[in-house]
């Protein structure tokens, strides 16, 4: 018998800010940012700020780099979509 525990949103935004958080560093050493809008449906919201905006490797970074450090650490997480201002 396995015992299944189900976090809720606001520890699981905890933990995705944490890893943001350790992300950000990297993106402010190019001219970027990141930061956390919202956790809902199991789909994390960022808006990139600064020079990740127009960045032709937005895309790549989002979801190769951004996306997988999360849902790798938190598997209630099915996807990270970037919002524009």
């Amino acid at each position: 018998m396995f015992l299944v525990i189900r976090m809720k949103d606001e520890d699981i935004e905890l933990r995705i800010r944490a890893i943001i958080d350790k992300v950000r560093p990297l993106l402010l050493n190019d001219g970027g940012n990141l930061e956390f809008v919202e956790f809902k449906d199991g789909i994390v919201y960022v808006r990139l700020l600064g020079a990740c905006e127009d960045c032709p490797m937005l895309d790549v970074t989002l979801k190769d780099g951004i996306e997988e450090l999360i849902i790798n650490e938190i598997p209630e997480v099915k996807e990270v979509r970037n919002v524009s201002k």
